[in-house]
């Protein structure tokens, strides 16, 4: 198995999405663990898609 390019990592407060190829975080601080968006980040990386998630995980921050 190859090695993920984005994993979900825990942080005080919540998720953040750690990219390994460029060593920094990807997007926002997430209160749930963004399962459905790290996969599709590892995956086919459909821009709609990616949106959508997004979206849907931030506002279950609110």
């Amino acid at each position: 198995m190859s090695r993920r390019r984005y994993v979900a990592r825990g942080v005080p407060g919540g998720y953040r999405i750690w990219d390994n190829k460029v060593r920094r975080y990807w997007g926002e601080h997430y209160q749930l663990c963004p399962d459905d968006l790290v996969h599709e980040l590892n995956s086919t990386a459909d821009p709609a898609r990616l949106t959508r998630l997004a979206r849907h995980y931030r506002a279950l921050k609110r």
